[in-house]
């Protein structure tokens, strides 16, 4: 449905230059979403794949090991769409204090991702909502160090900002003014709070996922942070248990779509395209999530299985496959440290899962060697490589 401009413009000044900024209308849509037989399918289908996925979580044998490498994952894909150039090996490496194949910064953009999410994810568990002040806390972590320290973390914006182009006179789009983005993420506020009145949690991440992106409250990681608000959307009303769904695959690898969707939101309130591109993202990432875990899973039977065939030191090495799991790129002394084995005791596993062609050594060194749970990583790695950026 074609509804009318979604907000209105207004001018400012900024690097010399007087450009018109959008100020979107507060959400919810007026007139309210046209439920056609075709969008109301795709939200079903939607829904299923999140069911589908909550319930494949609750029944993995570890899901917090899961989990803290698929946010790893998440946050290689969500940096990489604002240009890094981190693998998840390289993040993998970084953690370990050793050189990552790519600059530092990169790197550090995503480990301050996942320090982020892993924060959001542990206040919510506590008991606190989604609001203003949970976005501003997430914010400063996501720029803490690294390129964006100096990008006001944990602020709104006190200057005005463009997306696209080399100036604001030619920039693609113009967010609010700084003086605008207070009154506008305090609307955003009180929608996601069920004010002026209660909206499905499914619809309610849908839009607004575009509010925030249209807003644009900091002057950087807007993208990282609206993407990482729908998952924590879906986890505060219990559609997800766990924090196991991310987009940023789905947004990138239809990108121009993505952006033409958000356009035509703004301009001619054609709300119902945008929310059936997001319902098809949403069950095709909940259905590529859970194939994941299966294969994981999977992996992680028959391996253990192997290894169970090695008689007297099968303890010691699942113990250490275990570590893998939880760290699929490790050296002997952090492996040490996290499982309280002796640093002859892993070497010996360590030698074992070589032989069983379940990890390799990267390194060929005699000392400081670094081993790596190849296959594991394989299925992770799976839509992270840099060439689909391109």
């Amino acid at each position: 449905m074609k509804r009318s401009l979604q907000g209105h413009y207004k001018t400012v000044t900024t690097a010399g230059e007087s450009v018109a900024a959008y100020v979107p209308k507060p959400l919810p849509p007026a007139p309210p979403i046209d439920w056609t037989p075709r969008l109301r399918e795709a939200f079903d289908q939607a829904l299923l794949a999140l069911g589908r996925l909550d319930s494949v979580s609750r029944l993995l044998p570890d899901t917090s090991l899961f989990l803290s490498m698929y946010i790893r994952k998440e946050a290689v894909l969500s940096s990489m769409i604002e240009g890094t150039q981190s693998s998840l090996s390289d993040l993998l490496l970084f953690e370990l204090d050793q050189e990552p194949g790519v600059p530092a910064a990169d790197v550090q953009e995503v480990s301050n991702y996942v320090e982020a999410l892993n924060y959001g994810i542990s206040r919510m568990k506590g008991g606190f909502p989604i609001s203003l002040r949970l976005f501003r806390e997430i914010h400063a972590i996501l720029l803490s160090k690294g390129r964006g320290s100096s990008k006001m973390p944990g602020q709104f914006r006190k200057s005005q900002n463009w997306i696209g182009g080399t100036r604001p006179g030619n920039a693609v789009f113009v967010p609010p003014p700084p003086d605008e983005v207070v009154a506008c993420m305090g609307s955003l506020e009180l929608f996601l709070h069920d004010r002026p009145e209660p909206t499905p949690a499914l619809l309610k991440a849908a839009l607004a996922h575009v509010q925030f992106e249209t807003i644009h409250p900091f002057l950087d990681g807007n993208g990282r942070l609206g993407r990482l608000m729908i998952t924590l959307l879906l986890c505060e009303h219990g559609v997800l248990s766990q924090p196991l769904l991310y987009l940023s695959l789905y947004f990138k690898q239809h990108r121009s779509t993505y952006y033409e969707l958000l356009d035509c939101v703004r301009l001619t309130g054609e709300w119902e395209s945008w929310l059936e591109f997001f319902a098809d993202a949403v069950r095709a990432t909940a259905t590529q999530a859970v194939e994941t875990a299966r294969q994981l899973v999977d992996l992680a039977r028959i391996d253990r299985e192997k290894i169970r065939e090695l008689g007297r030191s099968a303890p010691s090495t699942l113990t250490v496959h275990r570590a893998l799991i939880e760290h699929p790129i490790g050296k002997p002394s952090s492996i040490s440290a996290s499982t309280g084995l002796s640093q002859a005791t892993v070497n010996k596993a360590l030698c074992n899962l070589e032989l069983l062609g379940i990890a390799r050594e990267r390194t060929e060194k005699k000392r400081n060697r670094i081993y790596s749970y190849t296959r594991y990583i394989e299925i992770l790695n799976k839509g992270t490589e840099l060439s689909d950026m391109r």
